[in-house]
């Protein structure tokens, strides 16, 4: 029988214990071996053996996206450097990348997790992997590739980018599997459409990650590629990289790996808790990383707890989609907008492409104006252009309590991008 790489916990009572466990670990090992987390709860006037259970976890400090900045180049490194077998960063470009060390017990915990990730998918060993992300300092290419190997399918490590390589892969390797971003995805599944080869690949599922992507943009990919499942992988180089959780073949929501993590879900201005399906942002607290642990780490990713036991009927818990970051938002005549939130209204609204871009003016009026290009569905009339802007429109303010003007263009007039899509223009100073 093969290895599975499923918790073998079987109750909530068992994975709280888990949790607890891992919590109390982590404190009393980012005490002893951090200077920064030392400092940190000696400030906040919290000793390891204050925290006996998850409820104390909020006694603990907050640690943030500027505090691995100021740390560069070893931040939170909790781990003499004789036991860092790696390190990786983000793929950000301005300021200091946020740099994380990696013990052999964090890749192992990694590709194990990772592996995961496959086996929720459904895959078999007999499937072939195609990893169209990027390969170097950043997680995403390794990480891809190290679950591969551990589950223990045919990894192809074909990276981002170069679509006609994509594209002979595909069919000359008989990939059963592509990993992308959603953007590369429906680039890749046009292509694919105009090349006239569905008939000669034999994928069969993609896993997404890195960005969010609309029900209309997967349902596009879907459809040209042909294929069964798309699954959307969550991760970030602070908490290991890719491959943090999935949703399984009922798409009820994303399975978070609790017994790795913590998730908080806490409102990103009063951080306190929401409730269960309320959206927040989610903070995280590792229960087991040595070389870089997080403690109530803001991720600035907003999402929900999904309440409901999935009809998987695993144990593993769910959050949504992402909605977005906090950092994303943008505020027009005193509203608080995400992308996700057009992102939304076009996905549900019939006659629309998946793909749109929003524009942010300030003209001589002094006031604010939003516009929203959306493409057309492919197959539609574009005689019904003006009837399908006034249902975009209408919903955009009905939902969001600010006008944007919409105008309609061709299907595959926006651009495509190997990477994520640039979705927001703010021309304003």
């Amino acid at each position: 029988m093969a290895k599975s790489f499923m918790p073998t916990i079987k109750t909530e009572e068992e994975l709280r214990d888990l949790q607890v466990k891992g919590l109390r670990w982590t404190i009393n090992h980012v005490y002893q071996g951090s200077d920064f987390y030392r400092k940190s709860f000696d400030q906040a006037g919290v000793k390891p053996d204050d925290i006996r259970s998850l409820d104390d976890i909020k006694r603990l400090p907050f640690t943030a996206a500027k505090d691995l900045q100021e740390g560069y180049p070893f931040p939170l490194r909790a781990v003499p450097f004789k036991d860092i077998v790696r390190i990786h960063a983000s793929s950000g470009t301005t300021g200091k990348r946020k740099v994380l060390c990696y013990t052999q017990k964090d890749i192992d915990d990694w590709g194990d997790f990772f592996a995961r990730c496959y086996e929720m998918a459904s895959l078999t060993k007999e499937d072939r992997v195609q990893i169209a992300v990027g390969y170097g300092v950043w997680t995403a290419g390794v990480g891809f590739q190290l679950g591969c190997e551990r589950f223990g399918a045919m990894a192809i490590p074909a990276g981002p980018g170069n679509i006609d390589m994509q594209c002979m892969f595909l069919v000359d390797f008989q990939s059963t599997v592509l990993c992308c971003t959603a953007s590369m995805g429906l680039l890749m599944a046009e292509e694919v459409e105009k090349r006239n080869i569905r008939d000669k690949i034999n994928l069969k599922k993609v896993i997404f990650g890195s960005e969010r992507s609309s029900e209309a943009m997967r349902g596009r990919i879907k459809e040209l590629l042909g294929v069964e499942h798309t699954f959307d992988i969550p991760g970030m180089t602070e908490l290991y990289g890719p491959g943090t959780g999935l949703d399984c073949i009922y798409h009820e929501g994303i399975h978070y790996w609790a017994d790795y993590y913590i998730l908080e879900i806490l409102d990103p201005d009063t951080l306190k808790e929401v409730k269960d399906g309320e959206i927040g942002e989610m903070v995280i607290t590792t229960l087991r990383k040595e070389g870089s642990p997080l403690i109530r780490y803001r991720t600035r990713d907003l999402t929900r707890i999904m309440p409901d036991r999935c009809s998987c009927g695993s144990i593993l818990p769910m959050h949504d989609a992402l909605l977005g970051r906090s950092d994303d938002m943008f505020i027009i005549r005193g509203v608080n907008i995400y992308p996700g939130q057009i992102d939304t209204i076009v996905s549900q609204t019939q006659g629309a492409g998946s793909e749109y871009q929003i524009t942010l003016d300030r003209k001589e009026d002094g006031k604010d104006y939003m516009s929203v290009k959306v493409e057309r569905a492919k197959a539609e009339d574009p005689s019904r252009d003006e009837g399908l802007k006034k249902k975009i429109e209408i919903e955009i303010k009905k939902q969001i309590l600010v006008s944007g003007a919409v105008t309609i263009v061709d299907y595959g007039d926006l651009p495509r991008s190997e990477r994520k899509s640039k979705r927001v223009f703010d021309n304003r100073d």
